[in-house]
Formats: C-alpha cells, structure tokens, sequence
C-alpha cells in the first residue's frame, strides 16, 4: 500500500475517533430523549478550556489535565441537563413523552443553553485562540518504518479506544448501563418497572459529556490551539455521522464517524482544507436520500 495514503488514512481514523466521541454523546441522549441536544459540541470546548486552565495555572501533569477535561465535561453535561432539559420534564405521562412541542421546547433550550456558554466563554478567556505551552503538545514525531506518526494521533487513537471499551463495559454490564438501554427502548416501561428515569438521563448527559469534554483537550494538545467557538465545526461531523448511523445505534455512529473521518482525510488530496468539509453534508443529503432511517438504523439494536 501506497505509504502516503496509509498516512492518510491513520490520519482519518485519529479525525474520525474524535467526531466518534462527540457523536456517543448526541446518540445516548437521543435514545434516551428522542430529542437533539443542540449544546453538546459546547461540552467538547468546555473540557478544552477546563484543561487549558489546569495547563496555564496549575502547571499539572498531562494525564491530570485530561482527566479534569473528563470530569468537568460530565460536570457540565449534568448542569445542562438541569438547566435546559428537565424544566420541560415536568409531565411524564404518555402524550407529553411523545409531545412534538415537547421536543422543540428541549430543542431551542439546548440551542439557547450553547449561545450562553459560547458567549460565557468569550467573555472570560476572549475571542481569540489561546494556545497550548510547547511542552504539552503533542506533535512529537514517531517513525514506524516508512510511516511517521505523531504522539498526538497515538493518544487520540488509544485513548478512545479505551473509552469506547469503557463505554461497552457500562453500557452491558453495569445497572446504569442496562437502565439506559431500557429506557431508550421503552421509556414508560421501564418508569413501571421502577427504574429512576430521572437518574438514568443525569447518568446518560454525565457519560455523553464526559467522553465530549475528552476529545475536546485532546484535540486543543495535538493541534495546539483553543477557542470558544471549536466545538461547533466537529459537533456537526459528529451529527452527520450520529444521522448515518441511524440515530439511536453507537455502533453505526462510531462506524460513520471513522467512514468520515478517513473520507475527509483523503478528500484533501483532490480538494482543499475547507472545501473538505463538503464530504459530511454531502454524506448527509446522500444519507436522507438513500437511507432515511440511516445506514445502521433499522438492522441494530438501539443504544
């Protein structure tokens, strides 16, 4: 194989993992909600900025920073979901479950609650891109044989490799796991069976942000710049590829987040950077055209 277009598509994989990321966190609280939380790619610039500060001001090591990006994000995940989710959670019975004017009220909250943090954002760190300490990127070179790799892309790779696992585990193993599943497939069913719906969404926001506000740090390490409005251009491949995947199955998300991605790398050999981006709408029309209920929606079980 060509060592250049092996370089690409490595390339694409380390893109696709982080719009894989962000779009776990659109489908679990899609499955849950049915609805579309418009202020998750906020989530991914609120774990970037929570890791520059631990950069800037407390100088920690870099396993700290990336998990402080960690807990902050599932911090944020559970505020907004207070915030702009539970006000309109008010009436639980069937109808209002299945309330059209229900999930738009949820829908332009969420749009409103993103508004407020970009502008928030702006207001305390600037406008500008504030960048990342040399010492803390990660752009060091790695050869293997004719393939030079950058620690940036390793860490990417693996560690979302890792958080998928970790993902897995939770969601097959563990009673959280298992109350998100159910709710996801039958909301009132599992309300009458005693599962804590009200928990099992905090939980599903909390998990969902946390691998958002990951992604976030790490993409700020390996490209070396922060600003308030990052978490906009990757939150909308994440929500193409959350659509391709059928809406509600994370593992038709994560596959055509990384179709995505390594499309995408390899487009920048017949187009330029900005045009690149045309190949996830293009994926999208191309999806709703052919495949209305997404590639993976109608053969894979839900969440």
């Amino acid at each position: 194989m060509d060592t250049y277009f092996l370089m690409q598509v490595i390339n694409g994989l380390s893109v696709g993992m982080v719009y894989a990321l962000i779009a776990i966190g659109f489908t679990l609280i899609f499955g849950v909600l049915n609805v579309v939380n418009f202020a998750h790619g906020e989530m991914y610039t609120i774990g970037a900025f929570a890791g520059l500060v631990c950069i800037n001001l407390l100088g920690w090591p870099l396993a700290f920073v990336i998990l402080v990006a960690l807990v902050v994000g599932g911090l944020a995940g559970i505020g907004l979901e207070r915030l702009a989710f539970k006000p309109f959670r008010r009436f639980q019975d069937e109808a209002s479950l299945k309330s059209r004017a229900m999930r738009e009220a949820t829908l332009l909250s969420s749009l409103a609650v993103s508004i407020i943090i970009k502008e928030l954002i702006q207001h305390f760190f600037g406008a500008e891109m504030q960048t990342i300490p040399a010492q803390y990127l990660l752009n060091e070179p790695i050869q293997l044989g004719s393939i030079s790799l950058s620690t940036g892309q390793f860490l990417i790779l693996g560690s979302s490799i890792v958080m998928l696992g970790g993902l897995q585990y939770i969601l097959y193993r563990t009673r959280i796991g298992l109350s998100i599943r159910a709710i996801s497939n039958n909301p009132l069913g599992a309300k009458y069976v005693g599962l804590s719906v009200d928990k099992t969404i905090i939980a599903t926001f909390a998990v969902g942000s946390m691998l958002g506000g990951a992604a976030g740090i790490m993409v700020g390490l390996y490209y070396g710049a922060i600003f308030p409005t990052m978490g906009f251009a990757p939150s909308i491949k994440a929500f193409v590829a959350m659509v391709m995947g059928g809406l509600s199955s994370i593992p038709g998300a994560v596959i055509c987040a990384l179709i995505l991605g390594v499309c995408e790398a390899l487009a920048t050999d017949f187009m330029t950077q900005g045009w690149s981006d045309m190949v996830a709408y293009s994926f999208l029309i191309l999806t709703l055209i052919f495949f209305p209920q997404g590639i993976f929606g109608a053969r894979r079980e839900r969440v």
